[in-house]
C-alpha cells in the first residue's frame, strides 16, 4: 500500500514513517501544507493518506475537499491535536475512513492502516 503523508511537524513526520513502514506500506510522499499536499496526493496517487488537519498554510479540510472531488477512492485517516466532535463529524462527511488523536491513538491509527493494507 502507497501511503502519503500530510504533517508540518517534522519529528512527528518521522515518526509516522517508520508507523507506516511497520505495516508494510511505503511513503509515497510527505507535504506541510494544504496546496503542496493536493498537488503531490494527485500526482502519486496513493492508496491513503495520513492527513494532519492543521498545517503550515491552509487545513486538511481542504486537502478533504480538493481531493475527495477529484481521487474519491483514496483512503484518508485524520490524525489531529484537535480531536474536538464537530471536526470529527465535518471530517468524516467529507470522506475520512478513520479520525485520530495524537496524543493517544496512534495504535489506533497504526491498526486501521494494516487494515487497509491487508
Amino acid at each position: 500500500m502507497k501511503v502519503f503523508l500530510v504533517e508540518d511537524a517534522p519529528l512527528l513526520r518521522e515518526r509516522l514513517v517508520a508507523l507506516i513502514a511497520s505495516v508494510g506500506a511505503s511513503t509515497v510522499g510527505q507535504a506541510d501544507g494544504a496546496k503542496q499536499a493536493i498537488d503531490g496526493i494527485l500526482a502519486e496517487k496513493p492508496d491513503a493518506v495520513v492527513l494532519d488537519l492543521h498545517l503550515k498554510e491552509g487545513n486538511g479540510f481542504d486537502v478533504l475537499r480538493a481531493v475527495g472531488k477529484a481521487a474519491p477512492a483514496i483512503a484518508f485517516f485524520i490524525l489531529t491535536n484537535h480531536p474536538h466532535e464537530g471536526y470529527r463529524e465535518n471530517a468524516m462527511r467529507l470522506g475520512a475512513r478513520g479520525f485520530y488523536d495524537k496524543s493517544s491513538e496512534f495504535e489506533k491509527l497504526r491498526d486501521a492502516l494494516a487494515a487497509a493494507a491487508a
